[in-house]
């Protein structure tokens, strides 16, 4: 039996990298997919390969800082699958970087609202649903940046990442006697187009690797995995956790 046999599952961020990769993972695993990020173009041909597997996805483009979006998405599942009940809430960015003094406030507030009051609007909405199904499971994509490693230029990046992890404990806690679990996922360097922006040179990409323990850059389908891992029964007794997946780039010091 599949892991996410006939369950319902929202993933923003989808159109491309550890989004992507999930939503692939998630539907060949038997989940129903809603899936969203703000290029239509890219989700449609997700939704199409996704059919080709055997699976059923329908796509919703739209702005996840927008609280409009976060409900289209929770209501499009249930009108859809009827229910929810799990939620990757991992769209995001890297947002403006360099040293604090040369942050304009635009651009932090910015930083935030995509990683960190997006995550609050989903969940705020998907909760509810959650509640009605008799419970659920919800995923932050947070970092280790800012978390177990601070790495300069990335002052945005890493609060409104760590952030996640805060919001993380708190509704564990609120909403556990609901069923419903939630839990941080903190991938390392990963190949990803945001990956990509970072080191987006040969040598460049070389140093981050050798940041890591393993001494390599995770593949967004391993990062996949540890998000199947929550999602599903597997992880029943897990809650509040802020799961690191960096490949030991947060222990390494060779």
């Amino acid at each position: 039996m599949n892991a996410l046999n006939e369950k319902v599952a929202i993933i923003t961020g989808a159109s491309s990298g550890i989004g992507r990769a999930t939503a692939l993972l998630f539907a060949h695993e038997g989940a129903r997919l809603v899936v969203s990020a703000r290029r239509a173009r890219e989700l449609d041909d997700l939704v199409a390969e996704i059919a080709d597997i055997g699976g059923t996805a329908i796509a919703y483009a739209g702005d996840i800082t927008d609280e409009a979006t976060a409900a289209a998405l929770v209501d499009l599942a249930v009108r859809t699958f009827g229910g929810l009940d799990i939620a990757f809430n991992n769209a995001g960015t890297l947002g403006s970087m360099g040293a604090i003094t040369e942050i304009a406030l635009a651009e932090w507030q910015e930083t935030i609202d995509t990683n960190l009051t997006s995550a609050f609007l989903g969940a705020k909405h998907q909760i509810p649903a959650m509640q009605k199904r008799g419970g659920g499971s919800i995923i932050f994509t947070s970092t280790f940046v800012g978390h177990t490693v601070g790495m300069p230029g990335m002052a945005s990046y890493a609060a409104s990442k760590s952030g996640l992890v805060g919001l993380t404990q708190v509704l564990s806690t609120e909403y556990g006697a609901d069923n419903i679990r939630v839990n941080a996922l903190m991938p390392g360097g990963t190949d990803t187009p945001m990956g990509r922006s970072v080191a987006n040179t040969p040598e460049a990409r070389d140093f981050v690797a050798g940041l890591h323990a393993l001494k390599r850059i995770a593949s967004p389908e391993e990062i996949a995995m540890s998000a199947l891992h929550l999602a599903s029964d597997a992880s029943s007794f897990m809650t509040g956790t802020a799961m690191i997946v960096d490949g030991g780039v947060s222990i390494s010091r060779a």
